[in-house]
């Protein structure tokens, strides 16, 4: 396939989260044919060693340029952390855009010099995220919380209830007991939760999502290389899942508020991904 044919804007996320991302990228560029990945076979990667992550993330990404991707989005902080570097090198020809906690606008914003952010284990262990404490936030006293248990919450669409609420009244209480004024969401499944962690943290703390920037940056670089979709063609959606298509369906529904194709996909024997067809 040529960089001509490729239309596409490939979003990949470990699950639903990257959803909140996607909807960001089709307000900014309605234009846009966007492919969505959800490895919910895999869910959730904020646990796996980063070379599991690369491995996934890699073939993931093939699949994505196979189907005509020409710029693909790591919708994931945890792949990000862990594989944004690995899949530059080895997919040169290939922009991407990856995710990271917005520690930056965080120090700048907050009054207190005291931020909290919710992320996975996997971004608090990468050597990207401690990049990005020692480059952002000096000076700033952050206090972490990865909010165990709340991806699988949210993968089964309980985006609220009494467990969804402990789960965050234990990650964001003992941050307002030490005087946050800003909360940093390091997770793209956890915009899905939003009035729900705004209900926890109360009116006085502002929730910094990054989602819209990140779509930004999208624009920016589709710009500078001359790929930005034809406004004559209208924008459209499609997605694949390694888990159940008709609970992703449902789910994407709820969140979005909208459907598009949902199609099965599977890892082969030997680490491969293959279209489930109908009949086959």
């Amino acid at each position: 396939m040529t960089p001509e044919q490729k239309q596409g804007i490939g979003i990949l996320d470990s699950g639903v989260g990257g959803l909140s991302v996607l909807r960001h990228i089709k307000a900014l560029l309605p234009h846009e044919y966007l492919i969505y990945f959800a490895d919910q076979a895999h869910v959730p990667y904020g646990p796996r060693p980063a070379t599991e992550i690369h491995q996934f993330s890699a073939e993931i990404t093939r699949f994505l340029i196979n189907q005509g991707s020409k710029l693909i989005v790591v919708a994931c902080n945890t792949a990000s952390a862990a594989a944004l570097t690995y899949l530059r090198t080895n997919f040169p020809d290939t922009p991407f855009v990856g995710m990271e906690p917005a520690v930056k606008p965080g120090a700048v914003y907050s009054q207190k010099g005291k931020i909290g952010i919710l992320a996975t284990e996997g971004t608090f262990g990468s050597l990207r995220y401690a990049n990005l404490l020692a480059r952002y936030a000096q000076g700033v006293i952050s206090f972490e919380d990865p909010c165990q248990g709340l991806v699988e919450q949210i993968e089964a669409g309980h985006l609220s209830g009494s467990k969804t609420e402990r789960i965050l009244h234990k990650a964001i209480d003992p941050m307002l007991a030490s005087g946050i004024d800003t909360l940093i969401l390091g997770c793209t499944h956890y915009p899905f939760v939003l009035s729900l962690i705004s209900q926890v943290a109360g009116p006085d703390v502002a929730i910094i999502d990054p989602a819209p920037a990140v779509a930004r940056q999208v624009e920016r670089l589709l710009k500078q290389r001359d790929l930005l979709g034809s406004a004559s063609v209208p924008g459209r959606v499609i997605a694949y899942t390694t888990g159940n298509p008709d609970k992703l369906t449902v789910l994407s529904e709820r969140l979005l508020g909208y459907s598009f194709p949902i199609l099965k996909s599977y890892w082969d024997k030997t680490g491969h991904l293959q279209v489930f067809l109908m009949g086959s």
